[in-house]
């Protein structure tokens, strides 16, 4: 049986459930298993637990309950708000390189089916510049697409003011803010975001559940993927998935107390890496060392190869951000972006804590990082 890595520091891939998440969620696989969409009165206790996770994923990120469409993750959740709008006359579409692939391919696939996509670049420390944001939208335009925090680099980009540039120009604002949910307080309304799309994984809940904030604005615009049963309103259909929404609820819920918490311990175990890392020779963080979340730390060791050293590594679970195949390993996308050569991309890792991460447990990580790359 395989064994899980004692150290686990690949927390932007996916988190541990959390087990008060856990418990919240047993109960709805055996005794109130009921199907939400029943009249019975076991479905009607289903539901009132559906539209309480509802409200409890719509409190953290400052919308309300009737704007949040339940999915199977963020993958899903950005389909359903770009490939939902494009019964829309505008043909345009704008959005950033360094966007996670679930944003990409999408764009791709309209691109095929005839809109036009701009796909922005970021400065070297992987920060848009609003001004050629605001250059490239027109009256064409129907969603512009850019994620609160980078996966790979952790980089926060300034939402407020790139959604005012937005709206100015009267298109939709589409946020994948996956890694963002749950680590740092995000309203909707005060940030001027139509669509979020979110994974309960990400903080702590179950795999396979996820939300699509959808504005009202942006509602009367977006038209379904899936047609059968009309739940959720009509824009998704399909039987709930009842635990892991309790699940996504639970976790969130767990997030608007602890948000703090897990940052004020988590800033503390980053900087004690990234102290520790940086006096390898030549090593340096990957995009903007100021904005960006807490919990992440790409770096880059020039001449060291990151997939090797990732093996070396063992019982350390990390991540070098790159698309592997069977054949060859292709440079980070995102680091590629930020001006990175082929091989410094190839040279990089990238640290994600968590809740569960301890002081221990970065240092061991910089003990062992340091002798493989100092060999």
């Amino acid at each position: 049986m395989l064994q899980p890595p004692t150290i686990y520091l690949d927390n932007n891939a996916t988190t541990r459930l959390d087990e008060r998440v856990l418990d919240a969620m047993l109960p709805y696989f055996t005794d109130l298993y009921a199907n939400a969409s029943s009249s019975h009165l076991a479905g009607l206790e289903t539901r009132e637990a559906v539209e309480n996770a509802a409200w409890q994923t719509a409190n953290l990120i400052g919308a309300t309950e009737e704007e949040i469409i339940f999915t199977s993750g963020a993958t899903e959740s950005i389909n359903l708000a770009i490939k939902g709008l494009a019964n829309e006359n505008k043909k345009h579409i704008v959005t950033v390189a360094t966007e996670h692939k679930a944003v990409l391919e999408t764009c791709r696939y309209m691109e095929s089916i005839g809109f036009e996509i701009t796909y922005l670049s970021v400065a070297s420390d992987g920060i848009l510049d609003v001004n050629i944001l605001n250059e490239v939208i027109t009256t064409k335009t129907l969603i512009v697409i850019v994620m609160i925090t980078n996966n790979e680099t952790g980089v926060i980009q300034n939402i407020a003011e790139i959604s005012g540039v937005i709206h100015a120009k009267n298109a939709l604002f589409l946020c994948d803010a996956t890694q963002a949910v749950g680590k740092i307080f995000i309203d909707v309304k005060k940030l001027g975001i139509d669509l979020l799309a979110l994974s309960a994984h990400k903080f702590y809940g179950p795999k396979g559940v996820g939300a699509l904030y959808i504005s009202a604005e942006a509602k009367i615009k977006l038209s379904p993927l899936l047609n059968g049963g009309n739940q959720q309103r009509k824009l998704r259909s399909g039987t709930l998935n009842v635990p892991g929404i309790i699940g996504l609820g639970k976790a969130a819920e767990i997030a608007v107390l602890e948000i703090d918490n897990d940052y004020n311990r988590i800033i503390l175990l980053r900087d004690q890496l990234e102290n520790g890392l940086l006096k390898i020779e030549g090593s340096f963080v990957n995009g903007n060392s100021q904005n960006r979340i807490y919990n992440t730390s790409n770096i880059c060791f020039p001449g060291v190869n990151s997939e090797k050293l990732i093996l070396a590594l063992q019982n350390i679970a990390v991540s070098n951000g790159s698309s592997c195949s069977s054949v060859t390993s292709q440079p980070s996308h995102v680091l590629k972006a930020l001006g990175l050569s082929d091989e410094e991309a190839l040279s990089s890792i990238r640290f994600s804590l968590g809740r569960f991460t301890t002081a221990q447990e970065i240092e061991q990580t910089i003990e062992r990082v340091t002798a493989l790359t100092t060999q």
